[in-house]
């Protein structure tokens, strides 16, 4: 985390079909602190720029050759996703992935929206189906993605439950969505959350999840696929457990025994129990352009409210933001200014 370094460069002309947008704010995500301590596959090879959503004003349009028409004029205030560049004060960002900023929806909002808002959507609404009725458990619920995944839940008519790491965490996750306290489970050991799963679906009388959205996988994966119901599907998108809070480089010997321990499933036990294990990363959609811009405009016609942030650094804090981010104790999303 340390090696991060504050630097100036020039900013080539935007391409054919890119923007240059002034950042006025970018937000954190779980994935850069993976990819700054080389843990993320998908991580550019060499020096790189962390940073996946940022919110700003465009400067200037480069149009492409055979369209000269824009959706965008200079002067619009938007946000949008990229894959790394985020952590800057300028980028040429894609049109295609970028979207209006609400009028009521300040830079830190809209930096705290795409990228963690796009993880929730794709897990519960492309892969999951979640359907009116339905349970589902969500876990780490005041982070960005759980917050999401809650507002998804509650949209769709579905009964959610969900996690979070202390009983710090219960009053802001009440405040900012329909859940009450029973319906927010404290972490333990994998004993106790498989207990208190089990003692969720009794009070609520339902047979199982029929999706449990997983960032975390550690302890927590058995006891959250043991409580599927039949035809649930488990949906992996982080092994947050695994992370912890390592400090400026990772611990190698922990990642390690984490690794060893890695869940190992049987397709056919699955058949026979009649449940789904899905597993993504959405950056591996980046270059899939129709798919994405689909999957964007779908979850853009939902109606959202505004995204809870929670902390927020100026730009030349961004290891100290970093390293809080590592510590687990953030609520709502964490965002560095860079105006």
């Amino acid at each position: 985390i340390s090696n991060l370094q504050l630097e100036e460069d020039m900013l080539e002309t935007a391409p054919p079909g890119f923007a240059r947008v002034r950042v006025h704010s970018c937000g954190l995500n779980f994935a850069d602190c993976f990819a700054i301590l080389g843990l993320y596959s998908a991580t550019p090879t060499g020096s790189f720029i962390p940073g996946l959503e940022f919110a700003g004003v465009i400067e200037s349009i480069t149009p492409t050759a055979h369209d000269n028409s824009s959706s965008f004029a200079i002067g619009d205030r938007v946000m949008g996703v990229t894959r790394f560049g985020g952590y800057a004060t300028h980028l040429n960002a894609d049109m295609r992935y970028l979207r209006p900023l609400p009028v009521d929806w300040s830079f830190d909002e809209g930096a705290a929206f795409l990228c963690q808002g796009l993880t929730a959507w794709y897990g519960l609404v492309e892969l999951g189906n979640i359907q009116k009725g339905q349970s589902v458990l969500v876990h780490s619920g005041a982070g960005g993605t759980g917050r999401f995944a809650l507002s998804i839940a509650q949209k769709f008519g579905a009964k959610a439950a969900t996690t979070v790491g202390s009983a710090a965490k219960v009053a802001f996750v009440t405040s900012h969505s329909e859940l009450t306290e029973s319906d927010v489970l404290v972490r333990g050991g994998s004993a106790i959350f498989e207990t208190q799963t089990q003692q969720w679906l009794l009070e609520n009388q339902r047979e199982g999840f029929d999706i449990v959205f997983d960032s975390l996988m550690g302890d927590y994966f058995w006891p959250g696929y043991a409580s599927l119901a039949r035809g649930g599907r488990l949906i992996v998108y982080g092994a947050g457990s695994f992370m912890g809070d390592t400090g400026n480089r990772p611990n190698y010997l922990k990642l390690g025994w984490h690794y060893l321990k890695r869940p190992k499933m049987d397709p056919l036990e699955m058949i026979a129990e009649n449940k789904s294990l899905m597993c993504f990363n959405l950056i591996w959609l980046y270059d899939k352009f129709d798919q994405m811009n689909d999957i964007l405009n779908r979850m853009m016609s939902m109606e959202w409210e505004k995204p809870p942030v929670g902390h927020v650094y100026h730009f030349d804090q961004a290891i100290e933001a970093l390293r809080f981010f590592q510590t687990g104790h953030t609520m709502g999303k964490v965002v560095l200014q860079c105006s």
